[in-house]
C-alpha cells in the first residue's frame, strides 16, 4: 500500500483537530459579528440625525459655498484613497476582493496621476508599500468591535490632512456588508461634503425624498454648518470602518465554516480509505493463515 493504515489514522486525527479549531473560530467570529451588528444599528440612528441637518444646509447651497472657499483651485486636485482591509488572515477572500476592486477603481479614477494611499489595516498597508505606492498614512490594530473614541485618531488624522491641503478629495474604498453571505465593494467620496454628494447619497437610500427645509435654525445656518459638518465628515469615515469590519467578520465566519465543512468531507473520505485498507489487511492475513494451514496439511 502507498499509504499505511497508521498514516491514515494519523491524518484522520489531525483533520479532526483542525476541524475542532475552525469550528471554534467560526463560533467566535459569529459572536463578534452579532456584537458589531448591534453596535451598527445604534450608530446608524445617530448618522441619520446628523445627515438630516446637513441635508437641510444643502438646500441653501451653503455646502457648495463652503467647499469652494476652502478649495479654490480645482484644476489640480490631489486625491487620497482610504483603503480599509483587515490586519490578519483567515478572512476568506475579503482582503483580496477589496484590494483587487480598489486597484481597479484607483487606476480608472486617477488616470495615472499622483495620489495618496491612506491604509487602515495591515494587509492593505503592506500590499501598497511593497508596490511602491505613496502610503501617506497607515493604521493597524482596529479592534473587532471598534468604538468611535478608538477610531477617533484615524478620523482626526484624515480630516487634519484634508484641512492642511495635503489632498483635495477623499474616497473611502471598502467592502460593504449586505448580509452574512454577501458583501459588495464600495468607493465613496467622503470629502469634501457638498450638495452633489449628499444628493447622490439621498437618491441611493431614499430616491423619492428631496432635500427640503423643514425647520429654522438659531443661530445662523453658517454657524450651525461650522459645528455639524466636521461631525458629519467624521461619522462618514467611522461608519465606513464599522461597515468594513462587519463585512470582515462575516467573511471570516464563512471561511471558517467552509474550512470545517471541508474537514468533515475529508474525514469521511479518510475513514472510508481506512476501513478499506483495514479490510484488505484482514483479508490478507486470513489468506496467509489459510495458505499456511493448507501447507501444513499437505
Amino acid at each position: 500500500m502507498a499509504e499505511s493504515i497508521s498514516d491514515v489514522q494519523h491524518r484522520i486525527a489531525s483533520t479532526k483537530n483542525t476541524r475542532q479549531i475552525t469550528t471554534a473560530m467560526q463560533m467566535v467570529q459569529t459572536s463578534k459579528l452579532n456584537q458589531i451588528q448591534k453596535a451598527a444599528v445604534g450608530y446608524q440612528d445617530y448618522v441619520a440625525k446628523v445627515k438630516a441637518v446637513v441635508m437641510h444646509l444643502a438646500k441653501s447651497h451653503l455646502l457648495d459655498d463652503s467647499s469652494s472657499d476652502s478649495k479654490s483651485d480645482q484644476s489640480t486636485k490631489k486625491v487620497a484613497y482610504l483603503v480599509i482591509t483587515s490586519d490578519r488572515g483567515m478572512v476568506g477572500s475579503y482582503n483580496s476582493n477589496v484590494l483587487r476592486e480598489a486597484n481597479s477603481f484607483i487606476e480608472e479614477h486617477s488616470g495615472g496621476a499622483d495620489h495618496l494611499i491612506l491604509a487602515v489595516g495591515g494587509t492593505g498597508a503592506d500590499f501598497y508599500k511593497k508596490r511602491g505606492a505613496n502610503v501617506a498614512y497607515e493604521y493597524r490594530g482596529v479592534s473587532d468591535v471598534p468604538t468611535f473614541m478608538e477610531v477617533r485618531e484615524i478620523v482626526k488624522t484624515v480630516t487634519t490632512m484634508y484641512d492642511n491641503n495635503l489632498f483635495d478629495e477623499l474616497y473611502v474604498l471598502y467592502d460593504h456588508f449586505v448580509n452574512r453571505l454577501v458583501a459588495r465593494f464600495r468607493a465613496e467620496k467622503m470629502l469634501p461634503v457638498d450638495s452633489e454628494t449628499l444628493s447622490t447619497d439621498a437618491s441611493e437610500e431614499a430616491p423619492e425624498e428631496t432635500l427640503t427645509a423643514s425647520y429654522d435654525m438659531e443661530p445662523s445656518e453658517k454657524e450651525v454648518l461650522s459645528m455639524v459638518l466636521p461631525q458629519y465628515s467624521e461619522s462618514l469615515i467611522f461608519g465606513a470602518i464599522l461597515d468594513a469590519k462587519t463585512a470582515e467578520h462575516a467573511s471570516s465566519s464563512n471561511a471558517m465554516k467552509s474550512a470545517s465543512d471541508n474537514a468533515t468531507d475529508l474525514i469521511a473520505d479518510l475513514e472510508l480509505r481506512y476501513n478499506r485498507a483495514r479490510q484488505a489487511a484482514i483479508t490478507t492475513e486470513i489468506t496467509e493463515i489459510t495458505g499456511g494451514q493448507e501447507a501444513l496439511n499437505n
